[in-house]
């Protein structure tokens, strides 16, 4: 169940913004074998200049139309799963019209009993939802 938090620059439209939200579901739909209905995003929208987003030192532009990915999901994937899912969000994104330089995304892992779905409680840890197999 990852929960994903996206940040762009204003002047997007509704269906633009739905449009980036379900490139990146499908693509972890099709990497990590999640049920569909596990769909928790956040699309937040911010003013000109406030989103930062340089190379790194990799030698390339980002244009305004950044997308920043925070992906926050249980631990115990491999390398190879997360790159895969990497991949897998850049090209659905390059599909929408994103150049690749302006996808950038974070990836950070927690445990089962680091989630509420609802109610106060640790669904995964009481046996209500089954822990997600890797």
């Amino acid at each position: 169940m990852p929960l994903v938090r996206i940040d762009v620059n204003a002047g997007q439209s509704p269906e633009q913004l739905a449009r980036l939200s379900r490139a990146i579901h499908d693509a972890i739909l099709a990497e990590y074998g999640i049920p569909e209905r596990d769909y928790f995003h956040v699309l937040t929208e911010h003013a000109r200049g406030q989103i930062v987003a340089q190379d790194a030192g990799l030698g390339f532009e980002r244009t305004a139309g950044v997308v920043m990915i925070q992906i926050f999901t249980q631990g115990g994937r491999s390398q190879e799963a997360k790159e895969g899912l990497f991949a897998a969000i850049a090209r659905n994104l390059g599909d929408a019209g994103i150049p690749g330089e302006d996808v950038f995304i974070g990836y950070v892992e927690n445990g089962a009993g680091d989630w509420s779905f609802g109610f106060g409680k640790a669904q995964y840890i009481t046996g209500e939802l089954a822990i997600p197999a890797r």
